[in-house]
């Protein structure tokens, strides 16, 4: 557990979008959201669940145009909230990797909290839509919130049918993988890297 809080607090309000954030890295995987978009609210409560994260979401957004603003949105706070409570990336591991089946799902998120933000996005879904949420919009969210948090992440789908499982598979990973790579190493005196800093 670190001794100073990693928390991040987050507010973005545009003519699209009104979001309040509020993220705790060390947490028990405690989740409440309310985006609006409910496909999104049962993803994030996975990456919460499955992270340990603390994550706290209320969102308003232009719905009845689509759901992209706020999906994207939401993902630039998760991101900027992300990157808030990790600082100067001292003391993490800084690498995660996890496989996460779900039934005949299995995706596989490996990252790297570098600082340098980019995004492999290799799955393909067989639906355009589950429910009422296009997943298109998956690979946005995870943009955004790659780029707003510094984190070079790497989604793969290694094979799956379901879309509903193969999203859910992936928002566990990616949950699993960022607890792996934002725990604590007793043995770090400051970011792990060659140049001294991130």
């Amino acid at each position: 557990m670190a001794s100073t809080p990693r928390t991040g607090d987050i507010h973005r309000k545009t003519r699209e979008t009104d979001i309040t954030l509020t993220l705790a890295l060390d947490g028990k995987g405690a989740a409440t959201i309310r985006t609006g978009v409910p496909f999104l609210d049962h993803m994030l409560t996975l990456l919460a669940v499955h992270g340990y994260l603390d994550l706290t979401i209320t969102a308003s957004g232009d719905t009845e145009i689509d759901a992209h603003h706020t999906v994207e949105d939401v993902g630039i706070c998760l991101g900027q909230a992300f990157k808030k409570a990790l600082g100067d990336f001292s003391g993490i591991v800084r690498y995660g990797c996890a496989a996460v089946p779900m039934d005949e799902a299995l995706a596989r998120v490996t990252l790297d909290c570098s600082n340098r933000p980019h995004l492999h996005y290799g799955v393909t879904v067989p639906d355009q839509k589950v429910g009422e949420f296009d997943t298109a919009l998956a690979k946005e969210f995870l943009r955004a919130f790659a780029l707003h948090g510094g984190i070079t992440l790497h989604v793969e789908l290694l094979h799956g049918e379901n879309t509903h499982h193969i999203l859910e598979a992936i928002f566990k990973a990616l949950g699993r993988a960022l607890d792996q790579a934002t725990s604590l190493n007793p043995r770090a005196t400051g970011p792990l890297s060659s140049k001294g800093s991130l």
